[in-house]
C-alpha cells in the first residue's frame, strides 16, 4: 500500500498558503507560524514555520529560519534548519544551513557552512515509526 506514493504529495508551489508578509511589508521580531507562508517583504528576526516556506523574490529574511520545507526565491542572511531546501537561480543564502535534502538551480547561491544529514528515507518514501502513529 503506498499512502506516501509521490502522487499524493503536494509540492510546496502548490500548497495553500496560510499566512503571506507581501512586498513593502517590514517585519522587525520573530514569525512563528504553523503551516505553510509566503514572504515577499523583508523580516528582521528569527522565521519558524511549522510546515512550509517560500521566500519570494522580493523577500529578505536577515535572522534564522527553521522549517520542514523550503524554497528560497529571494535573500536570506541567516542560518537554515529545514528537512528539504530548494534554492532557486534568485536565491541567495548567506549562513549555514542543515539539511536532508538541497536542490540548487544553476544561479542560486549560498556562502556558508552546509551539513547534511541521511534521509530517513527508502526509495524516497518516509519511514514512520508505530509509535508515531494514532488511530
Amino acid at each position: 500500500m503506498a499512502i506516501f506514493s509521490k502522487k499524493n504529495k503536494v509540492e510546496l508551489d502548490q500548497q495553500a498558503i496560510s499566512t503571506m508578509i507581501s512586498e513593502g511589508c517590514v517585519l522587525d521580531g520573530n514569525l512563528k507560524a504553523p503551516a505553510y507562508v509566503r514572504i515577499e517583504g523583508q523580516i528582521t528576526g528569527d522565521v519558524t514555520i511549522d510546515e512550509g516556506l517560500i521566500l519570494g523574490e522580493k523577500g529578505v529574511v536577515n535572522g534564522n529560519v527553521v522549517t520542514k520545507e523550503m524554497i528560497v526565491y529571494g535573500t536570506v542572511k541567516g542560518n537554515i534548519n529545514a528537512h528539504s531546501l530548494e534554492i532557486r537561480s534568485t536565491g541567495r543564502i548567506t549562513g549555514e544551513i542543515k539539511t536532508e535534502i538541497l536542490q540548487v538551480e544553476s544561479g542560486g547561491t549560498h556562502n556558508g557552512k552546509l551539513t547534511m544529514s541521511a534521509p530517513n528515507a527508502v526509495n524516497g518514501h518516509k519511514h514512520v515509526k508505530a509509535e508515531a502513529v494514532t488511530v
